[in-house]
């Protein structure tokens, strides 16, 4: 057991396990939470009462969560001098299902981002992003509710990995000079120089991972999405990993979009037809065919664009839940940023942080949690009683603070 310098364990609560593959959740689960920068604070009251509310309409007296506030990012930095202790990944590590609000970054110079770091160190390997409509939310599309997938993106590769130098330095020099002398490409002088790293192992576990979720929960079909036609080796090997985990793991489960084109014995109602799509391309397919689409496996840098763009089709990134989920360990967030002119002025709309909770009790298993939630969601939306971003966008409606949105999510737990 971690003791710690900064956070409190809650007196009374116990650790979730993981043992040969599987999660094993008590009936009262610590779960540690960082509150977030900007309007963390503000969003993280109004829901962790949604969640709280919801873990009592479900099971009574039964189960409760027994929250441990931890810390990271700039809370952290000016009551402790670091941006994210030790102890707050000891933390995710020892209670394994961790949920956080928005963190802030300096651009530029200073330290990396403290997002991509809690990836990399937890091994955090697949960014998860869910992007459906809720009925009632303005968007700029003819068709929203068409939109509907779940993004896997990989979260420790490709050029998020952090391999680079900064043009000018003597390390960017001496590798152009070695690629220029060694192998024969030109690079122009004072290039900065990044490395964009793919591996066999981890793209295939992300995919993996992709691969089961659509299985067990009954999706159509699971498109790999990269730019495999220019950048072969790195991306191009990611699609083709990709099949071969299809071939493999799910060997029975799976067919190809290939397959299906040529009838006979490959076209099965009944299988997951495995297809993939060039990354410049997929933006266009989402817009004009996006009921063709249901999960998508991607690797990192296109998966954060197309996340993005996809939650900007069904009305922005107010409602877009996140989670990142390695073996065993899994930390869900807000996906938008901290918004620090609306910090404690109790305005921010909480969907992102409420429905990646409604992604993290579905990952312990609390499977009634996360549905009402959802239903007290889409409720309360119906309502048209909702915070400025969706009222701006809906006729009719009045727009309510934070803390109001929130109770009429809880309320419409119930109707």
């Amino acid at each position: 057991m971690a003791s710690y310098r900064f956070a409190s364990r809650p007196p009374k609560g116990d650790a979730i396990a993981f043992e040969k593959g599987v999660l094993s959740v008590p009936n009262n689960p610590v779960i540690p939470y960082v509150e977030g920068d900007g309007t963390g604070p503000d969003i993280w009251r109004a829901s962790v009462r949604v969640f709280d509310a919801a873990v009592r309409l479900a099971h009574g007296t039964e189960r409760r969560v027994s929250w441990m506030k931890v810390f990271a990012g700039e809370e952290a930095h000016t009551a402790h001098g670091e941006w994210l202790p030790d102890e707050t990944l000891e933390a995710f590590k020892e209670f394994r299902v961790s949920i956080k609000g928005p963190l802030s970054t300096p651009v530029g110079g200073g330290i990396r981002s403290l997002n991509v770091t809690l990836r990399q160190v937890l091994d955090l390997y697949a960014c998860i992003r869910p992007v459906r409509y809720f009925e009632g939310v303005g968007n700029p599309m003819k068709e929203p509710e068409k939109l509907n997938v779940v993004i896997f993106r990989e979260n420790t590769e490709d050029v998020y990995a952090g391999i680079e130098w900064k043009a000018g330095s003597t390390e960017a020099e001496e590798i152009a000079q070695l690629i220029r002398t060694k192998y024969k490409k030109e690079i122009r002088e004072h290039s900065a120089i990044g490395i964009k790293p793919m591996s066999e192992f981890g793209s295939k576990r992300l995919v993996k991972m992709a691969m089961q979720f659509a299985v067990e929960n009954s999706r159509r079909s699971l498109t790999l999405v990269h730019k495999g036609n220019i950048m072969k080796f790195t991306e191009g090997a990611f699609r083709d990993w990709g099949y071969e985990v299809a071939a493999s793991d799910f060997a029975g489960q799976c067919c190809t979009e290939a397959d299906l084109g040529k009838g006979g014995i490959g076209a099965r109602a009944d299988c997951l037809v495995v297809k993939d799509r060039i990354a410049d391309a997929m933006f266009q397919q989402l817009l004009l065919r996006p009921d063709e689409y249901d999960v998508i496996a991607t690797p990192n840098l296109n998966g954060d664009y197309l996340s993005d763009a996809a939650a900007a089709q069904v009305g922005g990134l107010g409602l877009a839940p996140g989670g990142n989920v390695g073996d065993g360990l899994a930390v869900f967030e807000a996906t938008h940023g901290t918004a620090p002119k609306y910090a404690n002025l109790d305005k921010i709309n909480p969907g992102s942080v409420v429905l990646s909770g409604v992604m993290m009790f579905e990952y312990m298993g609390w499977k009634e949690v996360g549905q009402l939630i959802t239903r007290g969601l889409e409720n309360a939306i119906k309502s048209k009683r909702v915070t400025y971003d969706l009222a701006r966008q809906m006729p009719g409606a009045t727009e309510v603070s934070t803390s109001a949105f929130g109770d009429e999510i809880i309320k419409g737990m119930s109707a």
